[in-house]
């Protein structure tokens, strides 16, 4: 009974995520439809509904509906990962946390503080913080942890900013883990994390790489509220789904772990990373990500493993930070599919392959919607309102989402970062794409 109550709680949540799709693409088809039947009889009627769903809003529509659906569904089936039982503390593997900083004055303490009272095994942690050419007084907040845990904290330091790859690269090559764990140093982890960052390598030696829950540490302007929302659906959403066919896209940098000797054979190769003849200094994290893939490893998500972390609090502070993750998804992605269609490994090859190409083909549409809205517009101002409508039913699914998980009535910033996403984002993904050869990192 219980295990039939669940299956209809997990169906009744996947409909959830289609009916506010649903909604939308009756709302740009069927209406204009039903008063073709009534104004211009029935075949014309069936010519103005194909004209509907092979616009841009419908076919965006339809894509999005089909998209959601298949995360819904995958999204019920995870499940975090539990170490075997009875693993004893002398069995676990040694841990080297990186943490590469610059200009992050006091909150490097609070980052460094928060790794060094986690729950793990004191002989089987080390702390590797490296300043990146710090220009405030970072470099002496690293000194006083250093002090204060001197068993445990390790400073490296350059002497000008090299960029977070190089200061990740040489904390990599200094560790003595087994587990290469990266935090932000902008972001503290709970006391749990670590050992559960773990717990999926002792689970399955098929996992090669564990990507984290990444939450919003700050709630102090409109933007980081809407982030909150986001962040739930891209870093527990969506890796969440990505996780049951063992494929994250990008274990993120704010909290992820990797093999040691998955990533540091090719370190050299990851830090002169070259697109289009310039070099790239973004997509640290999802780059290493690729490297794991492609070797046969799968890349999981571990939702029990938490960081939180700073997000922009200002309009200019956020779409520099999406611009430079677009980026990164453009030149991964492609990537991604150099070896996503050979035999890089036995096992869930299929679903990959789906959702890159249902998620490319998403931005594509969405790209001709945006160009071809002024002329669709001057054919038929009906479709404005259409628009309107399908983009506040769109909206209802991550607020949904958000009060299912979170049990917050902060689910209302999720509607919110809907409409506010379509009126004053829309130029990040054609400005990312335009820009994509620029490696600047882009906040500093």
């Amino acid at each position: 009974m219980a295990r039939a109550s669940n299956l209809l709680k997990r169906t009744l949540f996947a409909l959830l995520g289609l009916l506010p799709f649903i909604g939308a693409f009756l709302s740009v088809t069927w209406v204009p439809w039903a008063s073709g039947v009534f104004t211009r009889g029935g075949p014309v009627a069936a010519y103005w509904l194909a004209g509907y769903i092979f616009n841009p809003i419908g076919a965006i529509v339809l894509i999005q509906a089909f998209y959601v659906g298949m995360q819904s569904l995958l999204w019920q089936r995870y499940r975090p990962f539990e170490a075997p039982a009875g693993t004893r503390p002398e069995a676990l593997p040694r841990v080297s946390v990186v943490i590469p900083a610059f200009n992050e004055g006091a909150m490097v303490e609070r980052s460094i503080r928060s790794v060094a009272r986690s729950d793990y095994p004191a002989g089987k942690l080390e702390i590797l913080v490296v300043d990146d050419g710090s220009r405030d007084d970072t470099f002496f907040h690293m000194q006083h942890l250093r002090r204060e845990y001197p068993d445990l904290v390790r400073l490296l330091r350059f002497d000008g900013n090299r960029g977070k790859r190089a200061a990740l690269e040489v904390g990599f090559r200094a560790a003595t883990g087994d587990i290469l764990l990266t935090v932000d140093s902008d972001s503290e982890v709970e006391p749990t994390t670590v050992r559960e960052m773990v717990a999926p390598f002792l689970a399955d030696a098929r996992i090669g790489a564990v990507a984290g829950r990444v939450a919003v540490l700050n709630r102090d302007s409109l933007i980081s509220r809407m982030l909150e929302v986001q962040y739930s659906l891209a870093f527990d959403f969506a890796r969440a789904a990505q996780s049951t066919y063992r494929t994250v896209a990008c274990c993120p940098g704010a909290l992820s772990a990797f093999r040691r000797e998955l990533v540091v054979p090719f370190l050299a190769e990851w830090t002169a990373q070259m697109f289009l003849g310039r070099p790239v200094n973004h997509g640290e994290d999802q780059a290493l990500t690729n490297i794991v893939l492609r070797q046969g490893m799968d890349t999981v998500y571990q939702r029990t493993a938490v960081v939180h972390t700073l997000a922009p609090t200002t309009y200019r502070g956020m779409t520099r930070m999406f611009v430079r993750w677009d980026r990164s998804y453009i030149v991964e992605g492609l990537s991604f599919a150099k070896f996503m269609l050979t035999r890089y490994r036995d096992r869930n090859r299929v679903l990959p392959v789906v959702a890159f190409v249902v998620t490319n083909l998403r931005l594509v549409i969405f790209c001709w919607g945006l160009a071809s809205l002024p002329s669709i517009f001057r054919q038929d101002s009906g479709v404005a309102l259409h628009s309107m409508v399908a983009l506040g039913l769109g909206a209802l699914f991550s607020a949904a989402y958000y009060l299912r998980i979170e049990r917050s009535f902060r689910f209302v910033y999720g509607a919110l970062y809907a409409a506010y996403s379509m009126l004053l984002l829309q130029w990040i993904l054609p400005w990312a794409l335009i820009t994509v050869r620029d490696e600047r990192w882009g906040t500093r």
